[in-house]
């Protein structure tokens, strides 16, 4: 077991909706793993708009019901801190990866933004021969303005990627002393 945790945020908007979803989704993945404690993950918004604000009711209760635990949540913005603190950023759109870089205090912490669908192996590639041409192709689009239905389809694109990212993570891992 590795003495410092491996630390994972993801990050939307507001911090209600995807971001939270995919922070239950994650945590509960990483927990099946094996790696409870060796893997914190939180979750954040590049904006200030939803600050204090609990998970959408919406995403609360499409997680219920697909049986995962919604832990007490108070939206956030992220924070130039938080970003150079965490060794993985996973982004749920290319303008929330783009304000990451951009808020990043250095170019390390840069190159820890992923976008989140990125590590779904059935996403539409964003780099080598036939890749799409930009990331925003891996886009997880926001449930907010929607209905429950888009809240199901957020979460279905959250859990495809989760087992990509519980992987790298623990390829990571590996060599850490």
């Amino acid at each position: 077991m590795n003495p410092v945790p491996y630390r994972v945020m993801t990050v939307c908007t507001g911090n209600i909706c995807r971001s939270p979803m995919a922070e239950s989704v994650l945590r509960r993945r990483f927990a099946e793993a094996g790696l409870d404690g060796e893997v914190v993950v939180d979750s954040s918004g590049i904006s200030d708009e939803e600050e204090g604000n609990p998970v959408d009711r919406r995403a609360r209760a499409v997680l219920a019901d697909a049986g995962y635990d919604v832990p007490e949540h108070r939206a956030h913005q992220v924070t130039a801190e938080e970003i150079a603190s965490r060794d993985l950023l996973l982004a749920m759109t290319a303008r929330h990866a783009r304000r990451l870089r951009t808020l990043a205090p250095d170019e390390a912490a840069a190159g820890r933004v992923a976008m989140y669908r990125s590590f779904d192996p059935a996403a539409p590639a964003v780099a080598g021969p036939g890749a799409v041409a930009d990331e925003s192709a891996l886009d997880i689009a926001d449930p907010w303005y929607g209905d429950r239905s888009d809240f199901v389809e957020a979460l279905a694109q959250i859990e495809a990627a989760a087992d990509g990212i519980v992987e790298h993570v623990r390829r990571a891992l590996a060599p850490r002393p």
